[in-house]
């Protein structure tokens, strides 16, 4: 039996006149074909000089079906869902001139993008386990790389990918000789995966356009009845939404409701049951879609009128104003060349100068929603993050721009109030840092 508190809010989009998206997707088909070209870009245009920036002369992508390496997934077009048996990746530097070959033992040849090496037995078979590991050895015996990369690390899990077994299985292959030049592939997999074309720019501006207009429905009263709607009501109306406009979720919608009788609890951690909205409470919703294969990430403010009122209380509107301010911060900050910690610790400390009560826990975002590349601050550890803070910032990177601040409002007798916000940004080739599409500036406004 459906609740009430789903009914009314289902009814009253029932009455609306349907509204239109800003950007439909287009066919899976064309969606596919686009991917292609990326890849294929990325392969010829990104990863050859960041090999040579890392200094890797050949790099092993090595895993199998079911236990992909998170790099895996952005070097095969989305036609690829899997690893076949155990599929390994061979990119061999020749040289500024010959350019990077790519070489396949087992999978596809993923659009004629890579070499692939079959069964020499017989063609129309796969190369079998062992004939793989051998076929490895020969192909580095032949090519005699100075390096030889592989994903294992502790920092970050974008270049932990190859496990254990698989780690063991190349080692008993290559023997001590070729051991002996195999390093650990380090920042190059992040790297590959943090660069972003300017190919993907209005594509993923689209996206956001999407991510936006759902948000600002949401947050309205084709959805929102104050008094009878829950946050979950709302939650899994935008994972409807989503899902009926052809976008994933890649993380489960949170609404949170603060009302001016009770301490707001921040922690991402909480759990509750439904809360009913009601007139006065202010709202924070944090929500993200998947498309084309990138993801985005958008913490947006809402605000429920009280009868006779046309806005939110002064003090609550200063709230969103710091955040705003605290946003300046770190865009005033964020320069390729720094690490993650040194945004954190000058913007914290422009923050306190300030005078606002605020936490930073950016991230980049791109093939993932919480990207490979330097992390600037996690939510609860603002003196710093241990190695993955390390990372420099690159240029043609985007980054989710996410803080919060907590400010005492006149209005609710001094009782504090949250303010998250959360809004996609891009460094260019030059260092120049926008906002992907225009921040919020305001609340959204239930009447």
């Amino acid at each position: 039996m459906i609740r009430s508190a789903i009914v009314a809010p289902l009814l009253l989009a029932a009455l609306l006149p349907a509204a239109e998206p800003p950007y439909r997707l287009p066919p899976l088909r064309e969606i596919a074909s686009t991917q292609q070209e990326w890849l294929k870009l990325r392969l010829e245009r990104v990863l050859p000089p960041l090999m040579r920036k890392h200094g890797v002369a050949m790099w092993l992508v090595i895993c199998r079906e079911h236990n992909e390496d998170p790099v895996f997934y952005s070097l095969v077009p989305p036609t690829t869902f899997a690893a076949r048996r155990r599929t390994i990746y061979i990119f061999h530097d020749r040289g500024a001139q010959q350019g990077l070959e790519r070489l396949a033992l087992g999978g596809g040849s993923q659009g004629g993008l890579y070499q692939v090496y079959r069964d020499p037995a017989d063609p129309a078979r796969e190369i079998p386990d062992d004939a793989q590991w051998a076929t490895l050895r020969k192909i580095i015996e032949q090519r005699k790389p100075a390096s030889i990369g592989i994903n294992v690390s502790h920092v970050s899990a974008f270049a932990d990918g190859l496990s254990a077994s698989e780690h063991e299985r190349l080692s008993d292959a290559l023997g001590p000789e070729w051991m002996s030049r195999v390093v650990r592939a380090g920042a190059l997999p992040i790297e590959y995966l943090s660069v972003r074309l300017p190919e993907m720019d209005e594509t993923y501006r689209n996206l956001m356009r999407v991510a936006h207009w759902l948000i600002g429905r949401a947050f309205s009263n084709e959805v929102i009845s104050p008094g009878k709607t829950t946050n979950q009501d709302v939650i899994w109306w935008l994972r409807q939404q989503a899902h009926e406009h052809g976008y994933g979720t890649w993380f489960q919608p949170s609404v949170r409701v603060q009302k001016a009788r009770e301490a707001a609890n921040t922690s991402p951690l909480a759990e509750g049951g439904p809360v009913v909205i009601e007139r006065g409470d202010v709202l924070h919703l944090d929500f993200g879609l998947s498309a084309f294969g990138m993801k985005t990430d958008t913490q947006h403010m809402g605000y429920v009128l009280r009868p006779g009122e046309t806005e939110p209380p002064a003090g609550i509107q200063a709230a969103l104003a710091q955040a705003q301010r605290l946003q300046d911060l770190v865009i005033e900050n964020l320069r390729p060349g720094r690490t993650g910690n040194e945004v954190l610790a000058a913007t914290l400390a422009a923050m306190r100068r300030a005078d606002i009560n605020g936490t930073l826990y950016s991230h980049p975002i791109g093939d993932h929603g919480h990207g490979a590349g330097p992390l600037i601050g996690l939510w609860d550890r603002q003196e710093g993050v241990p190695g993955k803070g390390d990372l420099s910032i690159l240029p043609q990177t985007w980054f989710s721009i996410e803080l919060g601040v907590r400010a005492p409002i006149p209005e609710w007798n001094g009782r504090e109030l949250f303010v998250g916000m959360e809004e996609e940004a891009k460094i260019d080739a030059e260092g120049r840092i926008r906002w992907t599409l225009p921040r919020q500036e305001r609340y959204h406004l239930v009447k």
